[in-house]
């Protein structure tokens, strides 16, 4: 959640005639001569941020929108009744859009109702951190309408872009009240700013740079700051820096300029590092500069750094900027600490469309994506979602195989226009992938424009599925599309060949990806061919392969070959690739019960022990077996060994008939868990056999024939595999369930992925 430096606040002159009107900040001295007039504008990334307000009264809010009421009342001059149903939204906590706020102040404007107009300020005021053109126009109409020259100028520093009526209707206001020196100076320097704002190329940004310095505006700090914005927007850092270090005196926008410049351009490390040295130079840093400051630490892990902003923000107040808890949720969220995400979300009194979908993200990538639904829905009473809420939204949809709740927010999307924005349209084509649902896939795959993003998900579909010659000829398909692929492309590839035994396939893509396509293979492209030689059971070639690599190995091409490792069998050589990995990464739990997973299906539970003191010591912390199932649009979860479902005694009765019936027939597998105590410590560990409970209750809640389709966060263990495929033979369903790797999609007690990784296959 990157966020760019802000225009700074300018103090108001209390010289200025407009001390019979109401006051809404506290006045500073401020001198409008030629010299020292400032604009401190650097323009904003449009972040359109509803306005939140407080709750609790009496509004239907189940029939229709206030805000629609609120536009009317305005339309017909009923002032009195709309600041009364403002302040009932206040209290009920309802977004008051800016449609209808601007409306607001117009009808303020029109009235000449200073002191109403000051009272929906305020409310703006609380709610913003910075304005879009339309909202601060609206203001700055209405301040300089009633000759209040001081908020204006204040309004018009807060404005995140500004358009030539903002310029117009202050020169406007300055002129009229008879300020002729500053509305002259304010004219040069708009055209100067301006510039510098509207700026795209590197030759013209530079010929007002020298302009800049022709006319004597190189001691300007606002045309400073302004150029420092407009290298940095441009990516021309070295230019930023050149005229950042060469500012006699730097206010706090121009280093927040420097620090979101950096940060923008994906350089986290040096925005840290320019914050630290604002610091020792005794600058006070404002609510833009914490909000920079806490996205680079987002990027670099740094929760110490984090936490010290947090508690700086709290002393200082900035914490009740929504901009900063914003970027804490980020922050936090990104730490893997969510607890604290979520408690800075809930002491956030006017949340805004940014801060439900900060949360919602943070409890998707924190694998609480259960929860994610729930705020989502929560969310949708009180603030409308944007295009950026959907995808977070549906990524969580994806990740636990919530179809209905996908295809209701596809709907919404499709309602409200914002189907066919950003990333929408990619992260819809996701969910409908990661559901197992490849027609409605092909469906928005054809509906929307066929960049390579969208094919890659296809790719990635077929992958998971096995599926490797479809993803060969879909990328066939591609070429002949004249879509040029890209690296991620040739991983989804790779993947596909590996997973489907299409050994020779895959090393000659592998091998054109540079003399067909100038893709220089990186680290998880050497990965896949690992993956590839060792699925195959060529265990010796793919050790080969690693340490013929043009560049280091990492833990993950080490891991590729553990894994084949543990497909096959061959515990010493999966050792020597455990004791590679070890020594590069130590935190990956996934590592370990690969490990773990080696040494169980080879019966040396002695070592598997050992991992597991291993990962004790190391603070290491499976997580539970979960599996989720939606039916009839509600998404039902299940942990390892639950006992609180309501149904849980009929569940339980379902799968103990099919354990009789299937030791009846001898059919292995029919482990009850906890009475088998390998197969219970196999479970604990690796499985959790959450997935017999999502099936027991699909079957048991919809009608006979229904396929049951459940996703888990784990891998399937070789008992909950062959107890499915038993069930899928007795009960003539199709069942699909995803787990952590792959789709096992079981018809007739066959399984798709064709056993493989499951040794010693049950019979009949």
């Amino acid at each position: 959640m990157a966020v760019s430096a802000k225009a700074s606040r300018i103090p108001p002159n209390p010289d200025l005639p407009d001390s019979q009107f109401p006051k809404t900040h506290k006045p500073k001295a401020l001198s409008f001569s030629t010299k020292s007039l400032q604009i401190h504008h650097l323009s904003f990334r449009k972040t359109q941020e509803p306005l939140s307000v407080l709750s609790t009264s009496s509004i239907d809010t189940q029939n229709q929108n206030p805000n629609d009421d609120l536009h009317k009342l305005c339309l017909h001059g009923d002032l009195e009744k709309a600041l009364k149903l403002l302040g009932s939204m206040e209290e009920l906590q309802i977004s008051v859009e800016e449609d209808a706020c601007i409306a607001l102040l117009r009808l303020c404007e029109w009235k000449r109702a200073r002191e109403e107009g000051a009272r929906v300020y305020s409310y703006v005021s609380k709610a913003m951190t910075q304005l879009s053109v339309r909202l601060g126009n609206a203001l700055l109409s209405m301040f300089v309408r009633f000759g209040n020259l001081v908020d204006a100028w204040y309004v018009f520093g807060k404005m995140e872009e500004r358009n030539v009526f903002s310029w117009n209707v202050l020169l406007g206001g300055y002129a009229k009240a008879g300020f002729f020196d500053e509305a002259l100076n304010l004219y040069h320097r708009m055209i100067l700013i301006s510039a510098c704002e509207l700026l795209g190329d590197e030759r013209l940004g530079k010929g007002i740079h020298g302009y800049v310095m022709k006319m004597g505006f190189a001691d300007d700090i606002s045309v400073d700051n302004s150029l420092v914005q407009m290298y940095s927007s441009m990516g021309f850092l070295e230019e930023a820096e050149k005229v950042f270090s060469r500012m006699e005196s730097k206010d706090v926008v121009s280093w927040t300029a420097m620090v979101s410049g950096y940060d923008n351009n994906d350089l986290p490390d040096k925005a840290v590092e320019t914050y630290k040295t604002m610091e020792l130079q005794g600058v006070t840093p404002d609510e833009i500069t914490i909000a920079s400051v806490l996205t680079a630490c987002a990027c670099l892990g740094h929760l110490d750094m984090g936490v010290k902003l947090h508690e700086l923000a709290i002393r200082t107040g900035l914490i009740s900027f929504v901009i900063v808890a914003n970027s804490l949720i980020d922050m936090y969220s990104k730490c893997k600490r969510i607890d604290k995400a979520l408690d800075v979300f809930h002491r956030i009194r006017d949340k805004n469309v940014i801060s439900w979908t900060s949360i919602i993200l943070g409890l998707r990538i924190n694998n609480r994506c259960f929860e994610a639904l729930i705020y989502f829905r929560k969310m949708k009473r009180l603030v409308k979602p944007n295009s950026v809420t959907l995808v977070s939204v549906l990524s969580a949809c994806a990740r636990i195989g919530a179809l209905m709740s996908g295809k209701e927010i596809h709907a919404h999307a499709l309602r409200t226009g914002v189907a066919f924005e950003g990333f929408l349209p990619n992260a819809l084509l996701d969910m409908y992938v990661r559901c197992g649902r490849m027609g409605p896939a092909w469906n928005q795959f054809n509906s929307n424009e066929k960049e390579v993003s969208a094919w890659n998900i296809l790719l990635t579909g077929y992958a998971q599925r096995r599926q490797g010659e479809l993803a060969v000829e879909l990328f066939r398909s591609m070429v002949d599309s004249k879509v040029s692929p890209d690296e991620i492309t040739f991983i989804s590839l790779l993947c596909a060949c590996s997973r489907s035994g299409m050994v020779t396939e895959g090393l000659e893509y592998f091998s054109s990806m540079t003399h067909g396509y100038s893709i220089t293979p990186n680290l998880k492209h050497y990965a896949c061919v690992v993956d590839l030689l060792g699925r195959a059971g060529q265990l010796n070639d793919a050790h080969e392969f690693i340490q013929k690599m043009p560049i280091s190995p990492d833990a993950a091409i080490w891991g590729a070959l553990l894994n084949a490792c543990r497909i096959h069998r061959r515990v010493e050589l999966g050792e020597l690739a455990a004791q590679q990995i070890f020594e590069m990464d130590e935190e990956s739990v996934g590592y370990y019960i690969l490990l773990s997973k080696l040494y169980a299906d080879s019966g040396r539970w002695d070592e598997v022990a050992r991992v597991r003191q291993m990962m004790r010591e190391r603070g290491l912390i499976v997580d539970p077996g979960c599996s989720w199932i939606e039916v009839k649009g509600k998404v039902h979860a299940f942990l390892s060994g639950d006992s609180f479902h309501p149904q849980v005694k009929e569940i339980n009765a379902v799968l103990e008939g099919f354990y009789d019936r299937m030791k009846a027939v001898g059919f292995g597998g029919a482990e009850r868990g906890p009475a088998d105590e390998v197969e219970a410590s196999k479970a604990e560990i690796f499985c959790g056999h959450s997935e017999r409970l999502a099936i027991a209750f699909g079957l048991i809640n919809t009608a006979p024939g229904t396929p049951i389709w459940v996703t888990k966060n784990l891998y399937m263990c070789q008992s909950c595999h062959a107890t499915v495929k038993f069930i899928s033979t007795v009960v003539r369903r199709d069942i699909s369930v995803r787990d952590a790797e792959e789709f096992h999609h079981f018809k007739d007690g066959i399984c798709s992925c064709g056993d493989e990784g499951y040794w010693g296959k049950p019979d009949k």
